[in-house]
């Protein structure tokens, strides 16, 4: 793991390791919620949006988020700004190192993960919608279209307004 300017993947296997010798330190960089529904044991908490303001510890770090889109993004960041540490990012993201057998701690407050929530809540709006229409009125399986075009608009653009509104309820807010 050596500090230059092209971007160091590092595989969970490597990882564990090198944090059994404490010879680094993790930084996850996803949002607090999805944190706290599974992270690292011992890692720290920066979400991307703050990762350049961050006051990070020193000595070699590396980055882990779901995928491995956002850290990449922060060690870009990082390594724009001058870090002046080694820095990596984790290769597969978190479910490479939980493929790898390795252990996920999971905070006891974590909410269901945002996508579960979305399902759920499309899934009940589309029962309910189609509940009203045979006992109401017909025009309530509007409702059910209504979902069913958000979740079409929500594939085809990667935006999920749901998935927003559903981040902003009080019980996603996490603590850490």
């Amino acid at each position: 793991m050596t500090h230059t300017s092209a971007q160091q993947r590092i595989s969970a296997r490597d990882l564990a390791d090198q944090l059994a010798e404490q010879r680094v330190k993790v930084i996850d960089v996803r949002e607090p919620m999805e944190y706290a529904g599974g992270h690292i044991a011992g890692s720290l908490n920066v979400p991307l949006s703050r990762i350049t303001e961050a006051d990070l510890p020193r000595g070699p770090l590396v980055l882990v988020c779901h995928s491995g889109n956002r850290s990449a993004r922060a060690l870009a960041q990082l390594l724009q700004q001058g870090h002046p540490h080694p820095l990596s990012d984790l290769e597969g993201g978190l479910p490479a190192w939980q493929q790898a057998g390795l252990p996920v701690r999971r905070l006891k407050n974590a909410p269901l993960p945002l996508m579960r929530q979305v399902q759920i809540a499309a899934g009940s709006l589309v029962l309910l919608g189609l509940i009203l229409s045979n006992v109401v009125a017909p025009a309530w399986i509007l409702l059910t279209w209504f979902v069913g075009a958000g979740l079409v608009f929500a594939g085809v653009s990667g935006f999920c307004g749901m998935a927003r509104l559903l981040a902003l309820m009080p019980w996603n807010k996490v603590s850490l």
